[in-house]
């Protein structure tokens, strides 16, 4: 089985590469941002961590973490920012390599991985290959905008917050561009695709 992350920045359109991954290249698909809200739902293990260290004021009236709540408390505060990501990534990290696993013993051909801290928290330790879904800056900027009402004040502050596209590129294998019409996006999957089936001849 061949494991490949992915990774980009925000609005670059991850989420329609894998869907396409998905039905396309019929792959299994692990989203680590998915993977981390599980983890933080009640009896879950970081839910437990998180309340220990933040204390109640993140909980809301059905005793779930009020994800907004939390949000606010480490945007403005990198220590606690810090300490959130010390509980919760090594946890997802411990699930997605268990899913790979069973996804091997089902004997699923391909496993993809897609975490905003590719880089940062060294998938390369479970994934043979990163791929990077770039899209330039004001296309990123529009698809905030219209898709998540984010303002320009809130997007340069989430851009400023993640890697660069130096970073990207230099650590990813392949670089999908994920800027214009989605049709030739689908394109440049599909011959990776068909590279990756003659790898594995």
């Amino acid at each position: 089985m061949k494991v490949i992350g992915v990774t980009g920045g925000i609005g670059s359109g991850k989420s329609a590469v894998l869907d396409y991954m998905q039905e396309y290249m019929n792959a299994a698909v692990c989203q680590a941002d998915l993977v981390a809200h599980r983890l933080q739902q009640p009896g879950q293990i970081c839910y437990f961590k998180i309340i220990e260290y933040f204390g109640d004021e993140v909980i809301d009236e059905q005793q779930n973490i009020d994800r907004k709540k939390l949000s606010s408390l480490v945007f403005a505060d990198r220590q606690k920012l810090d300490r959130l990501n010390q509980i919760v990534h090594p946890e997802v990290k411990k699930y997605i390599q268990n899913q790979i696993q069973c996804e091997r013993e089902k004997g699923t051909r391909l496993f993809v991985v897609e975490a905003a801290l590719l880089i940062e928290d060294h998938y390369e330790t479970l994934c043979d290959e990163f791929w990077y879904i770039y899209a330039d800056e004001a296309t990123r900027r529009e698809r905030l905008k219209q898709h998540r009402g984010y303002t320009d004040e809130k997007i340069d502050a989430v851009f400023a917050s993640q890697a660069s596209e130096d970073t990207y590129r230099a650590h990813c294998r392949h670089v999908i561009n994920n800027s214009g019409d989605f049709a030739e996006t689908r394109r440049q999957i599909r011959y990776l695709g068909e590279e990756n089936e003659n790898e594995t001849m």
